[in-house]
């Protein structure tokens, strides 16, 4: 999965942070004084020194929580932005338009991850004729990401049937996505370039990233590919066996966790 951020280092500093107030919490309700924060400080180094395991349990501890708000907070922001998520007029829509299940994929023509999974979505659409693929523009990846998904948009609005080609001729390509090897795809494709530029100056697609932005943050996604699936989403490059039981989950108890 591609992120915006990670912090290996905080969370181990947490881990710590997080077993020494456990253990400072079992002293006494009383102030101590120097001597005796000396030697209580001693006794936790011995303690983490002779039994390092715990450090793990902590943060696996910690880990579990972080995993389980996040969660919470997700499948919030997923209830309250229904409307934007899975009716935005301006996202492109594959598969069956009234399909039982949707699922939502926010994306990056330049996260390598994005491009496995492109073969995960033909797979999907391929073997399940009622269900609706949504794609979520979703830039992170820096200026050139940015104009590439400036001319995906303009491709949109200039030729939408051209637009699932062009999708997947662009994410499936060598070549680093930018504006210029997004035109040629469009190009080869028979879309004119005079057009694409017409509508990219015409029609930009800043308040279409915004408002993915303002959704991602919303949702909790710092990366791609990101999907929402029912009431949850699912971060990362899943594989096709997990989206595909989510969308069965759906199917049986209206969740994408039973």
């Amino acid at each position: 999965m591609t992120r915006l951020f990670k912090t290996p280092v905080f969370k181990r500093l947490a881990a710590g942070s997080m077993l020494a107030l456990a253990l400072s919490a079992t002293a006494p309700a009383f102030a101590l004084d120097d001597q005796q924060k000396k030697e209580m400080g001693q006794f936790i180094r011995e303690y983490l020194l002779q039994n390092p395991e715990v450090l793990v349990e902590v943060q696996n501890a910690l880990e579990a929580k972080q995993q389980t708000q996040r969660v919470e907070q997700s499948t919030k922001a997923i209830a309250d932005n229904k409307q934007a998520i899975f009716s935005s007029p301006t996202d492109i829509t594959l598969g069956n338009p009234k399909g039982d299940v949707t699922v939502v994929e926010f994306f990056d023509y330049n996260c390598g991850y994005c491009k496995r999974a492109l073969s995960d979505m033909d797979d999907i659409l391929s073997k399940d004729k009622n269900v609706r693929f949504i794609l979520k523009e979703f830039p992170i990846l820096g200026p050139d990401s940015v104009a590439a998904h400036r001319v995906a948009n303009a491709v949109r609005l200039v030729a939408p049937e051209k637009y699932a080609e062009f999708h997947r001729e662009l994410l499936s390509g060598k070549p680093h996505a930018s504006e210029a090897t997004a035109i040629a795809v469009a190009s080869a494709l028979g879309v004119k370039e005079a057009a694409i530029r017409k509508s990219m100056a015409d029609q930009p697609n800043d308040d279409l990233v915004r408002d993915a932005y303002r959704l991602a943050n919303a949702i909790g996604i710092t990366g791609t590919p990101t999907y929402v699936v029912g009431d949850e989403a699912v971060f990362g490059a899943v594989g096709l066996e997990t989206i595909e039981q989510k969308v069965a989950n759906v199917r049986a108890c209206g969740k994408a966790t039973c």
